[in-house]
């Protein structure tokens, strides 16, 4: 657990907050980890603070208690309102079932702020563009959380511009908003972060966790953390083992069940690579420790990775100590540089393995660049997050 400051003042314990998500928790992916991150250090900070999520079916998460699985403390509210769930929709094309699942939690929280008491004293906080509409019928005070941009901005524009504030995580967004025609002094860009506690704090040798984790002690071991989508350059990085040797070893870890069957189809030709799979949170820093180096290799060739992402595995990456390699792209350049990372050429996998092997072959490149990291990474703590944006939203 990441460790909080004491000396930081707090505002008053009246402020009432409820942070509304159209989202599965928990759930396999880092929206769930950085919304609970988020809403346990608001709570921290003297918020009121009541997570409202609807009733979804989670069959792979359907034992677990959301605190526990998080391992967080219980010190917020979470209200689940039943809504229609059409599972039965995800045998139709791409996106029927998120529309219509979307359209009828709009409905519930419709009426369930219809019949909330004190509403207008309250702030609204959510990460879902499509349900500022909704939310801004009830209180002038809704705060927008920005991760990506929808296509259809026209549609947004108005609701954006209502909203009382925006937080982006990069440059890159709070950019495209203002170009959009929002005001410059009503974004402030707070980019994810990392419990520097979690992921600095052990002190195990590199050969201690290899062998309690049987990975090999005679090989270079390259890893990458994260899911398995295109626009996330796991196979940039997959493709990338063809121009190595077997004296390296590429290891994935994370991925949805049904992408990392996929991905284990699709490179099984290569005995350079282990999928390892997807493992519990806190067990991530464990196996980036075991790593000689750890790859962000994401695409050129998608707006939310080359100019929005604020990955939560770069932080990661960073707490380790281990030197990393990057994709060269604005969103990455919003906190690496060539003082704390190698760049490669986006979606080129010749070339990553050609940066690689300059890590691997110079020690001393690849101890100053993961002690940069180290000491830039200290910034970027979920606590110092929340601090920036309860300063804003107070």
């Amino acid at each position: 657990m990441e460790k909080i400051r004491s000396n930081k003042s707090e505002i008053s314990s009246a402020v009432k907050l409820l942070y509304i998500a159209n989202s599965r928790i928990p759930t396999e992916k880092a929206h769930g980890l950085q919304i609970l991150k988020m809403c346990h250090l608001f709570a921290v900070r003297n918020i009121d603070l009541t997570l409202i999520l609807p009733k979804r079916k989670n069959p792979s998460f359907s034992k677990e208690n959301i605190f526990d699985y998080y391992k967080i403390e219980e010190n917020f509210k979470i209200r689940k309102l039943w809504t229609i769930d059409p599972r039965f929709l995800l045998k139709f094309p791409a996106g029927t079932y998120i529309k219509f699942q979307s359209l009828f939690f709009i409905v519930r929280l419709f009426f369930y702020f219809i019949f909330l008491k004190n509403k207008k004293d309250k702030i609204f906080y959510t990460r879902d563009e499509y349900l500022l509409p909704v939310l801004q019928l009830f209180s002038s005070k809704v705060y927008w959380e920005c991760h990506d941009l929808p296509q259809h901005h026209k549609y947004y524009l108005k609701y954006w511009k209502k909203c009382a504030g925006i937080i982006t995580i990069s440059n890159g967004l709070k950019s495209e908003l203002i170009n959009l025609g929002l005001s410059r002094d009503k974004i402030i860009v707070a980019p994810d972060g990392v419990d520097l506690e979690l992921f600095s704090g052990d002190q195990k040798s590199k050969e201690e966790i290899r062998s309690l984790l049987k990975f090999p002690l005679d090989k270079k071991v390259i890893l990458y953390s994260g899911h398995l989508y295109d626009w996330k350059g796991a196979q940039i990085l997959a493709d990338a083992a063809g121009f190595l040797s077997e004296k390296e070893l590429i290891i994935f870890l994370g991925g949805t069940d049904e992408d990392i069957i996929k991905f284990k189809e699709k490179n099984n030709k290569h005995k350079n690579i282990l999928i390892a799979g997807r493992k519990p949170h806190e067990e991530v820093p464990l196996y980036l420790r075991a790593a000689d180096i750890l790859v962000l290799p994401n695409s050129a060739k998608n707006d939310i990775s080359r100019l929005y992402t604020s990955p939560l595995k770069l932080f990661e990456y960073m707490a380790m100590q281990r030197p990393i390699v990057s994709s060269d792209l604005p969103s990455a350049r919003e906190v690496l540089d060539s003082e704390n990372c190698v760049f490669f050429q986006p979606d080129n996998p010749k070339d990553l393995a050609e940066k690689i092997k300059v890590v691997l072959n110079d020690d001393m490149l690849s101890e100053k660049i993961a002690k940069q990291a180290y000491n830039k990474v200290q910034n970027y703590t979920w606590q110092n997050r929340v601090d920036k944006i309860v300063d804003f939203v107070s």
